[in-house]
Order: C-alpha cells, then structure tokens, then sequence
C-alpha cells in the first residue's frame, strides 16, 4: 500500500530573486480563505460501507446432496481455506417438514495460524434444500419470517454471541440453491450442417439433475486499515469458499459411488 504524504504549500513564495512580494491585501484574501483548523488525513477507509462478493456455479448433482453439505457447518473446518475450527453450538428447535434440525448458532476460528486468527459467532438460518445463511455482528437475517419459523427467535443483544464486536462490524453470508433437470440435446443439434430437429426428436442419454450454487457475501471491517489491507485479497474469497464447495460435494459424491 503507498504512503500518503501531506503536501505542505507555503503562503508567501518566490519564483525567482525578482519576483514581488505579495500585497498585504493580497495575502489577507489569502488568508481569509484557508480553514481556521488543519486536519490531515492520513488513511481514508475505502470501504465507506458494506462490500459484496458474489460467486456462481452450475454443478452437476441434485440439490438435495449439495444442501447436506453446505448446512453441515460443523465440517467446514476438514476442508474450508483458512477455517481452524467450526462448531454447531445450537440447533433449531423445532424439526422442518423434512424431520430434520438444522444449525442455529456456530461458533468459527479463522486464520493462517495460531497468533494469526479471529474467532467469532455467526447466527445461522436454514431454509432446507435453499437457502443457508449466516450474519454477525449488527446485521439481521434477509430471509422472511415464513421461510425460517423452525428456528427460535434471536436472542437480543446482551444475550446474543453473534452481536459481539469482532474484526467485521457486518457480515452475511447467503448460499442460495436452484435445481433444474437438464436433458443433452439430440445428436442433429451438434451437427452444423444439419437442421436442428429438437421438435422431432430427443437425445436417447437420460435427463440428470443440475444444481446453480449462488454464493453472497456482504462485509464491512470495523477498522478501516483492516479494509486498506484487504482490498486486494477480498475479491479472491467469494471464488476461493465456492471452489472448496465444489471439491467437497465432488468428493463426497465419488466416495458414494465407490461404496454401492
């Protein structure tokens, strides 16, 4: 990052030897219009409010498998860049439509290393095989109270760990999932020379079900050299969370298949 220097200007100045001095009148203008009070700036925060990173892929695998692996927060740490730790503290009280409880409350450590990490709370709401998302510090959930009536009510600020001051004054996390089944086009479509006869005929090979995987995340550092410092690495989060996903769900589905 490059230094700020103040520049400093001098009221009276000469060009050359020959130069006139300034008129009083001239220099009492001068004068009248410089601030009574000098404050040098230093380091401005170039993050004046919450900043957004979006990532977006199309996988090949159900939804129902890639959602099992994103809600299971407490094995974010086995293959997560820079997460040390991940642990479910609460879970949702009463059971979805799936008769499954979701995680409510996770405590995680991230960093590089042992004196380099930061430990926080995320509040975590769970709209099964849709929606994950987590908020920390003084930031509330977007989804409505329809799509997440199976989690309690979040505890008020005293009470609540998520609310604790941290590095991030705001961060939100949202995964958002979307499947559709997908069916290859007919052998005629890849051929240029010949007319596309959709309409007549259907590729024999099955349709599968696809995935799209759309990841938010929103933040705002509470110190503005936190934000100078990683505005050129911030960018890179978003692709990095993403890509490990898809490893995990890759590996996950291969482990599967080797077993039947």
């Amino acid at each position: 990052m490059q230094s700020v220097r103040p520049i400093s200007t001098s009221l009276f100045h000469h060009t050359s030897t020959h130069a006139p001095l300034l008129s009083y009148r001239a220099a009492a203008a001068r004068l009248a219009v410089q601030p009574s009070n000098h404050r040098r700036t230093f380091l401005t925060n170039p993050f004046s409010g919450p900043q957004t990173l979006t990532a977006h892929r199309t996988l090949p695998y159900p939804r129902q498998i890639i959602y099992s692996i994103i809600s299971d927060v407490d094995s974010y740490s086995t293959f997560l860049p820079y997460c040390r730790s991940s642990v479910v503290t609460k879970h949702s009280n009463s059971a979805t439509a799936d008769g499954k409880s979701y995680p409510e409350e996770a405590q995680l450590v991230i960093g590089f290393n042992d004196d380099v990490s930061e430990t926080f709370t995320s509040r975590v709401y769970c709209v099964p095989e849709s929606v994950v998302e987590a908020v920390s510090g003084q930031t509330n959930t977007s989804l409505g109270a329809g799509e997440i009536e199976h989690h309690n009510v979040r505890p008020a600020a005293e009470q609540d760990p998520s609310r604790n001051a941290t590095v991030l004054s705001h961060l939100l996390t949202r995964w958002r999932l979307h499947s559709y089944p997908y069916k290859p086009p007919p052998a005629s479509a890849t051929h240029p020379e010949t007319t596309h006869k959709n309409h007549d005929e259907t590729s024999p090979v099955p349709s599968q079900e696809k995935t799209e995987v759309n990841l938010d995340i929103e933040f705002q550092f509470a110190n503005p050299v936190y934000a100078a410092l990683s505005s050129a690495a911030a960018p890179k989060v978003a692709e990095k969370m993403i890509e490990a996903f898809e490893k995990r769900v890759k590996a996950v589905v291969e482990a599967r298949s080797s077993v039947k």
